[in-house]
């Protein structure tokens, strides 16, 4: 980790019973995916935003083998500064081809395949492309059932890794409706989690995984949705409109108030944003400076929320 001046302008928090220090934004790598998912991203482009992070003092990068050319412009722009951040991928997405004997999960867009084999060969690509020999956090992608994890005997899988050194600590990217039940197991040291102003259906069991234990990821902070000069429909802003946000704004960008938003929540140790743009990543350092929302504006935009069925 680093303990430099950089670092310290930047909030710190324990992430969970890891014991690790995190910041509390962090970076998430998917948009160094590429085409056909994504625009086409080069090397030099992710280098520089890559770069640019940990230069901030943000210490915190999550990736996964689903983030098409992530994790090797990961490898190749900052395994040497390897020591300066957490590194936190995904496990479960596919690997290894399936022989059509085991049930192949779709959610979140991909094939998910938590056998022992796919496990472990994606674990070893993941190493090689990001050019380290411990992964911080491996999580378990897709928010699988309870029961396909078990038939699969993929958190002794997991486990056998963390024996062998490979992996420090057992991670879920989790949702509604299994997140309750990823809690009950009692192994799953992270939990990363959708949460935004606009998307707030996790708000209290993000607290009970917090209460359990768990080291807190947000991930959708500021969401795809934020109400913007040029977004001015769909769901997102059907919802800003009838909460009367922009009410409460005083002065504030909106991207400025979503990412203060969700890191006001009590339990959240850091908030991963992505971006490919330096611009952007000022931006979001800017929005973090000033700090979670005061508790009455905190407070207020929660009930306006609520009333407005968000």
């Amino acid at each position: 980790m680093r303990t430099d001046k950089a670092m310290s302008v930047l909030p710190m928090r324990e992430l969970g019973r890891t014991g690790l220090r995190v910041t509390a934004l962090g970076y998430g790598a998917m948009e160094l995916r590429g085409a056909p998912r994504g625009r086409e991203v080069q090397a030099e482009e992710a280098g520089a935003v890559l770069n640019a992070v940990l230069d901030s003092g943000i210490n915190y990068i999550d990736t996964s083998i689903d983030y098409g050319q992530s994790e090797e412009l990961i490898g190749r722009s900052i395994a040497h500064r390897r020591a300066e951040y957490t590194l936190a991928t995904k496990c479960g997405c596919q690997v290894v081809p399936d022989a059509g004997r085991t049930p192949i999960f779709t959610r979140g867009g991909g094939p998910h395949i938590y056998t022992r084999e796919n496990i472990v060969a994606g674990l070893h690509q993941s190493l090689a492309r990001m050019k380290t020999d411990c992964i911080d956090v491996l999580q378990f992608h897709a928010s699988p059932p309870r029961k396909m994890l078990e038939d699969n005997d993929a958190i002794e899988t997991v486990l056998q890794l963390k024996r062998e050194g490979k992996v420090r600590f057992i991670g879920m990217s989790s949702t509604l409706p299994e997140l309750p039940d990823h809690i009950k197991m009692g192994v799953f040291d992270v939990f990363q989690i959708p949460y935004s102003a606009l998307q707030r259906e996790h708000e209290e069991v993000i607290s009970q995984a917090a209460r359990a234990g768990a080291g807190i990821v947000i991930r959708g902070a500021v969401a795809r949705g934020t109400p913007s000069e040029t977004k001015q429909k769909g769901d997102a802003w059907d919802l800003w409109q009838r909460a009367k946000l922009d009410e409460l704004l005083n002065g504030m960008a909106r991207m400025d108030f979503m990412l203060r938003f969700s890191i006001s929540h009590p339990d959240l140790h850091t908030a991963i944003i992505g971006t490919i743009n330096p611009d952007h990543l000022r931006e979001n350092l800017r929005a973090l400076e000033k700090g979670p929302l005061p508790p009455d504006l905190y407070a207020e935009a929660k009930r306006r929320l609520d009333s407005a069925g968000g």
